[in-house]
């Protein structure tokens, strides 16, 4: 086999890092991966097409001279200390002008320190997000690249190639300067949370009202054969029929209630902070998954503190509705706070993320594709410095339809003790958003009163402090 064979190396050959390789080279590009794992190599060699060039080896530095120049090498490697390591490794072995692409979960901030340092080396660097899990990494995942343009437009067309075609549109875009390939990615985890919360509740809520998993898959089903059409909402549909192969058992109903996460979530709500913009719905998803692990004190709560004795009512196709229409006014809540952080990071921390062309990537391969994508970027079609989708004509209508049935549903989990945090925030957002004078007039009084804070008055311009005291 001669040198400089290989079109593009993949360092980490775990699932993704595999599935990926697999489906450049179905795509008719010739691809190397190395992996420490003599196991992990030969499963890459053995999963692969007939008829396609794929490779794997032990040695670093042998895939490193086995690349076409300038290469294009991508790491999946676990986030922080591993992908610096990974970096020192590479660049005795890489030249000026080669790629190296981070395709894990990094925090953005470490990819900023990364494009430079890289950068001061004539190394291009690029963060880059990538969506689908294992089947989409196989067969069309969603790619947020972000960073060393130059870099993109090097490796672009293989992974136009290999992204997930919505009506013949590759979900894939340059999504901006420095960082932004990663912080687009951790937003987009952060919506996810938020949803996949939202719809625990719903199904919470459908099973106080009686219904049993065969129906709840009915009632997903029929949801996402409509306006909740989605990604989520159509595997939620399938886990209610998985049988648990340990026993007779639906496997849902053996399931631990306490939740996992890698963190991406965490950081969105963090770094929300930092702007500042309110994400409520995902600051309450990332809190019941923590509040999820107290389990031994949740069992004693339980006991203490007697359960509301509210009727729950039937399921009837009226209730059912109302629990559908929460749940989509809630989704697109929690997608106007993640795509308005997405705007106004853009703008604080100078990436340059073109709003129409996330939402685009967004609509195929990714976890949190859904119909209504189509409709947010139709709405930044018409207006690309959108700052919130809430102020859209048609997301107002969609919002403003299901409303009541929303309010009437929140009252109820409120009043029944049934615990829907997320729906309540997005509600509570909501309200505040469309209120033209909140009561943090009262605040910034009190900030006065006894730190001297100063305020901001509504019939003059300027900066006021008052001297407070007993009137």
């Amino acid at each position: 086999m001669s040198n400089n064979l290989f079109d593009f190396g993949m360092i980490g050959l775990g699932v993704m890092g595999r599935n990926l390789l697999l489906n450049m080279a179905d795509h008719g590009f010739s691809v190397i991966g190395f992996d420490k794992d003599a196991v992990k190599n030969a499963a890459l060699e053995s999963a692969a097409t007939p008829g396609t060039t794929v490779k794997g080896v032990p040695e670093l530095a042998q895939m490193v001279q086995l690349l076409q120049p300038p290469r294009k090498i991508m790491m999946l490697v676990p986030a922080g200390k591993p992908v610096d390591d990974v970096i020192d490794s590479l660049l005795p072995l890489v030249e000026k002008d080669d790629i190296i692409i981070d395709g894990g979960n990094s925090h953005y901030t470490d990819t900023l320190r990364r494009v430079q340092y890289l950068g001061e080396k004539g190394i291009h660097f690029m963060g880059m997000g990538v969506s689908g899990g294992e089947q989409g990494a196989r067969s069309g995942p969603s790619i947020m690249p972000g960073g060393d343009q130059t870099a993109y437009k090097n490796v672009k067309p293989m992974l136009e190639a290999i992204a997930a075609k919505v009506d013949g549109t590759p979900c894939v875009a340059y999504l901006g300067r420095s960082g932004a390939g990663h912080y687009v990615k951790m937003v987009h985890n952060g919506i996810e949370y938020a949803i996949m919360q939202l719809i625990s509740e719903t199904y919470s809520i459908l099973k106080h009202a009686g219904l049993s998993n065969q129906q709840l898959h009915e009632v997903f089903k029929s949801w996402n054969e409509g306006k909740l059409q989605s990604f989520l909402v159509e595997i939620t549909a399938d886990i209610f029929l998985q049988k648990d192969d340990q026993s007779a058992a639906d496997l849902v109903d053996v399931i631990s209630d306490k939740a996992g996460s890698k963190g991406t979530g965490k950081w969105t709500s963090q770094d929300s902070m930092e702007l500042p913009v309110a994400v409520p719905v995902i600051d309450t998803a990332v809190a019941m998954r923590t509040l999820s692990g107290y389990k031994d004190e949740r069992v004693k709560a339980s006991q203490l503190y007697a359960e509301n004795n509210t009727e729950v009512p039937a399921a009837t196709e009226e209730f059912i509705q109302q629990v559908h229409d929460a749940l989509y006014f809630a989704t697109i809540l929690s997608y106007a706070q993640g795509l308005a952080m997405l705007f106004q990071a853009s703008k604080y921390l100078s990436m340059d993320i073109p709003m129409p062309e996330v939402v685009s990537v967004w609509r195929g391969g990714c976890i949190i594709r859904s119909s209504l994508l189509e409709t947010f970027a139709k709405a930044y079609r018409e207006e690309a410095e959108l700052s919130n989708i809430l102020l859209n004509q048609e997301v107002a209508a969609l919002v403003k339809s299901v409303e009541e049935n929303t309010r009437s549903l929140v009252a109820f989990a409120a009043k029944s003790g049934i615990p829907a945090a997320g729906l309540m925030s997005s509600l509570s957002y909501f309200d505040a958003f469309r209120t033209e004078s909140m009561p943090t007039n009262l605040i910034q009084a009190q900030r006065d009163y006894f730190g001297a804070h100063t305020y901001q008055r509504i019939d003059v311009p300027g900066i006021f402090h008052t001297e407070w005291g007993p009137q």
